[in-house]
């Protein structure tokens, strides 16, 4: 016999099979399932129930078994004394303690205490996890049990099948001659195979350990085995960390060989693993990587060592321009931050190697390490710090130390700069002032064994070794190179700069010894806007400063620094105050076209003469580039080592328009004027910074900018420095940007041709001989990006050093002229190309990059790189990379004859 309880339009039915009963006014019959396995009796047909009844009915069930609620949704509910089960049918639903089961038709067997699911059936568990399947047959709290046809898909996104599969305990999920993926199924032909997946006889998936286990497992793209292992294992997609082997990387050089590398990672607590990586190289041996991770409460730091014993040192360049004289090679690496509160923190970073060249040899990368291109390392940059901060105000205390890591840089006379100290205060004035305070300080130790020496002038071949100074003008540059080092060479040594140590021909890019300065700098400034819109902001400013010098005379060529300054101790001090006054005046205009701001800009500052000039080392203030940028700035040095001094008035015109339809386009156009007192940027300092700057006339050049965007597949920018005489430029940017097929409104429904972007800049300075570049300098870039496909993007890009051809190289060997080198107009600095699929489950990119440089020798050289990466969502990435250079050592590209 069975009672079926069935639901209506206007509500459920309670009967015996096959006959019509009353009616109830419920949608859901909460605990009814679990009512009946404990033999609770069902109530008589009524003709209806109130709803305090029913409520009444809830707490008796749950108060008679202690356990959790258990709600059952279905269009009717069938009970059979017979099999002693009850069934809830059509669209039912099983909520139980954070679980779903769904299905056409679930059966509870109270003697077997099983649930059987029939019929499109679904369990969400209570981890968010949806198994889909055309049967379920589980205990009866859904721990136990076996699913037909499965499809599980987890809240990461992920998919597991199989066409049958085990539930243990709630624990472990076994899929038979199952797959898995983290790829979405193809919306138009779901059952196509995804872009990749692993294909198993088995694969367990364990909740409990959050790891997923493969046995006789391929790896699939598109349904074609690529890749095969008996058996593996990795974290599931909730896992941030868990010990075991990372996916292998691999790679290749001309001096190291093939290699592999293959990462361990041992998760040793919830707060501190390792990661130990041996790698082996064909023509090298093994190499040794091990990182150690650890995480406080108050912050984290890492360690890193690796080392090789090297096979075949003399694979590598020479000193000074490799490390063949090394057979044991490695380096150390070390990062912390540490907080004290929200507002103060100290930390390091820490890079140093067994020589300058290691870190490119062996492709080291490191998040300390600068970097010219990919192929060409710049420095390793090493520094402990202390940093704060408030509402208005910020400390920084820090030490550096510089590693070059290039053959053509002489680490004596690269500095160690500790400490530095800057420290930035903002406040509201008094009242009886208003606006606004600031005081700045900031000092710097600069300590420099060797002394940093740059010849500006016309460097051709000396005449005779007696007459430096008078050169043949057939050569336009000429390389000094003396393999011997000799002492009594007439060129000195590799890193001698200067064929005449004089301030005519020579400036000091560092000084060897000791530096020490301090600065104050104490500022105000208020803004008035007066009723017609004018905007005056008077402003002052009182700069403060003490040094402290030691010269070292000693060693390499540091005697020469006497040519230039004192080489006694000394200790000095300079004040700079000054006063000023900086107008605008913004007119805007509104048309039916748009907005128009046309806003005329005038400065006025007095303050006296800088001085000792040229008296004094400048290490932080050598970059002055006069532009539209600084136009307008208090003080045009870009350091702290130097003060401009003097009367000056900056005054320029800003013009705005901004069109409804979007349209865009700005302009600024401004010029500096030198009043009274000394002009700074007409005294050339050690450095000469400030000459051929086109500041140190009493007018200066014409700056500008103009930024245009008429629509949005087209933008441009220039700026500029032009001579003021004859408006010649002196200093020309122009980038610009362009979607060609969206300007023509060609292919308008084809997306690949509608994303297809180029983009370019030409950059161009004048010849700045008092700076050490007696030729002027172009350069040229190109860069065009397509997208031929959903999901794919190819770009490449293309540097030209255009001012190659104008200076022919000859090689200088020991005194004997050796060999000449001519470069062509359009030969490429740099050449990149990219190629990248990255969808939800994959990531592919492929890097071919190729960069040229002028070796010590003069000649022209190449270093070529390739670079393949694939990652695969929640499976892990592979790599691989070669330096594919054949023909020299890249550090420089002296050739080392291999």
């Amino acid at each position: 016999m069975s009672i079926r309880i069935g639901e209506s339009r206007i509500g459920p039915r309670v009967g015996t099979v096959g006959a019509r009963g009353g009616c109830l006014p419920l949608i859901r019959l909460a605990c009814v399932l679990l009512a009946v396995t404990l033999g609770c009796a069902l109530p008589a047909p009524a003709g209806a129930q109130t709803q305090a009844e029913r409520n009444a009915q809830k707490a008796a069930v749950k108060q008679s078994t202690g356990q959790s609620d258990m709600l059952v949704e279905a269009n009717e509910m069938v009970y059979d004394k017979d099999k002693n089960s009850v069934a809830a049918v059509g669209n039912a639903k099983i909520y139980y303690q954070g679980k779903v089961l769904q299905a056409d038709k679930v059966t509870y067997f109270r003697d077997k205490k099983q649930v059987l699911a029939e019929g499109n059936a679904k369990l969400t568990d209570d981890q968010g996890n949806v198994y889909y399947g055309s049967t379920f047959e589980l205990t009866d709290d859904f721990k136990d049990g076996f699913i037909n046809s499965l499809l599980m898909e987890t809240k990461d996104k992920t998919r597991f099948s199989g066409p049958r599969a085990e539930r243990a305990k709630g624990e472990t999920t076994t899929f038979e001659n199952g797959t898995y993926t983290a790829c979405e199924p193809c919306k138009e032909d779901p059952t196509r195979p995804p872009l990749w997946q692993v294909r198993a006889k088995r694969i367990i998936d364990n909740h409990t350990e959050h790891k997923i286990y493969y046995e006789d497992a391929w790896l699939e793209f598109y349904g074609w085995p690529v890749f095969y292992s008996p058996y593996f294992s990795a974290p599931d997609p909730t896992v941030r960390r868990a010990s075991g082997v990372l996916a292998p990387h691999f790679y290749g050089g001309t001096n190291t060989g093939y290699g592999i590398g293959v990462p361990y990672f041992w998760a040793l607590a919830p707060n501190y693993d390792v990661t130990i990586t041996p790698n082996y190289m064909t023509q090298q041996g093994f190499l040794g990587d091990i990182e150690w991770r650890h995480r406080l409460e108050t912050g984290a730091y890492s360690v890193r060592v690796n080392g090789i014993d090297q096979i075949d040192p003399k694979a590598f360049g020479a000193p000074p321009y490799g490390a063949n004289n090394k057979k044991f090679r490695g380096s150390f690496e070390s990062t912390g931050k540490f907080y004290f509160n929200e507002n103060w923190k100290y930390g390091w970073d820490i890079s140093a190697a067994t020589d300058k060249f290691y870190f490119h040899d062996y492709k080291i990368r490191s998040p300390d390490i600068t970097y010219i291109d990919f192929g060409n390392f710049r420095e390793a940059i090493s520094q402990v710090y202390l940093n704060g901060k408030g509402e208005r105000s910020w400390f920084d205390l820090r030490g550096f130390y510089f590693e070059s890591l290039n053959g053509v840089d002489f680490q004596k006379q690269i500095p160690v700069a500790a400490p530095v100290f800057d420290y930035d205060r903002r406040f509201d004035a008094p009242s009886f002032l208003g606006g606004e305070v600031t005081v700045n300080a900031n000092m710097e130790n600069i300590h420099r064994q060797a002394g940093d020496f740059v010849d500006t002038a016309f460097r051709g071949i000396p005449i005779d070794p007696l007459h430096p100074g008078v050169v043949n003008p057939n050569y336009l540059n000429t390389f000094y190179f003396n393999s011997l080092n000799l002492p009594g060479s007439t060129y000195g040594n590799v890193y001698d700069a200067c064929a005449v140590y004089s301030k005519a021909t020579c400036i000091v890019r560092g000084m060897p010894g000791n530096y020490t300065r301090a600065s104050v700098d104490l500022s105000w400034r208020r803004r008035f806007i007066d009723d017609f819109g004018q905007v005056w902001t008077p402003f002052a400013y009182l700069k403060g400063q003490a040094s402290y010098t030691d010269v070292n005379t000693s060693g390499y060529n540091n005697i020469q620094i006497a040519n230039f300054i004192s080489p006694n101790q000394d200790f000095g001090t300079r004040v700079m105050p000054a006063i000023g006054l900086q107008y605008r005046f913004p007119l805007v205009i509104s048309s039916p076209w748009g907005t128009s701001v046309l806003e005329p800009i005038a400065e006025i500052i007095a303050r006296p003469s800088e001085s000792r000039i040229g008296h004094l080392p400048n290490e932080d203030a050598q970059s002055l580039v006069f532009d539209d940028t600084n136009l307008f700035q208090w003080d045009k040095f870009s350091g702290y080592d130097r003060m401009e001094g003097g009367t000056r008035a900056n005054a320029g015109l800003q013009y705005t328009f901004t069109s409804k339809s979007g349209a865009f386009f700005n302009m600024l156009f401004g010029e500096s004027y030198a009043l009274a007192g000394s002009n700074s940027f007409k005294v050339g300092d050690l450095t000469n910074t400030g000459l051929d700057a086109g500041l140190s006339t009493r007018r200066s050049d014409f700056v500008g900018r103009m930024q245009f965007q008429p629509v949005g597949w087209f933008s441009t920018t220039v700026r500029g420095r032009f001579r003021d005489t004859d408006f010649a430029s002196e200093r020309l940017e122009v980038m610009q940007s362009l979607s060609p097929f969206q300007a023509l409104g060609w292919f308008s429904g084809t997306k690949q041709l509608q994303s297809i972007g180029l983009s370019g800049t030409y950059a161009h300075l004048a010849a700045q001989p008092a700076l050490g570049q007696p030729f002027r300098r172009d350069a040229l870039n190109l860069n065009a990006s397509f997208s031929p496909w959903t999901d794919w993007t190819v770009s490449y890009g293309v540097s030209f050093d255009l001012t190659n051809h104008l200076q022919p190289n000859l090689v200088y060997l020991n005194n004997i002229p050796y060999l000449h080198y001519s470069h062509g107009l359009f030969e490429p600095a740099s050449n990149s190309l990219v190629a990248q699929y990255k969808n939800d489950c994959c990531t592919f990119k492929a890097q071919y990059i190729q960069g040229y440089a002028t070796s010590s020798y003069g000649s022209r050289v190449k270093d070529e790189t390739v670079l393949f990466t694939l990652e695969l969502r929640t499976l892990g990435a592979f790599s691989y990379s070669s330096d594919v250079t054949s023909l020299y050592n890249s550090v420089d590209g002296v050739n080392t004859g291999k």
